[in-house]
């Protein structure tokens, strides 16, 4: 499936309130353009939250994205364990402050 299947999908949504939709569009596409990053990094940092937050729609539009701009493999790979980490560290994070607690 590619992003713009996804994005198709967007069309009933869009139609019940066409003004919030075109904001939202408006501010992604300000978001997501070349800024003090570009727009491959933003790409590549959207598919790591993408795979934090297991947004299958998210991580198909964004890859594909990423792709575009020039992300190679190695890069999404990278991308992937970053996202894998920070998972990973949370659940080291929240152990400490919920779970063990030193006493025995």
């Amino acid at each position: 499936m590619s992003a713009s299947d996804e994005l198709a999908k967007l069309g009933p949504l869009s139609k019940v309130n066409p003004e919030m939709m075109k904001a939202f569009g408006a501010f992604d596409a300000v978001v997501m353009g070349d800024g003090a990053l570009d727009k491959k990094t933003k790409e590549l940092i959207a598919v790591a939250v993408a795979l934090t937050t297991q947004c299958e729609y998210c991580l198909i539009i964004h890859t594909e994205a990423a792709r575009n701009a020039g992300a190679t493999d190695a890069e999404l790979a990278e991308a992937t364990y970053v996202a894998a980490a920070l998972r990973a560290g949370a659940a080291v994070v929240h152990s400490a402050n919920h779970v063990v607690n030193g006493d025995g």
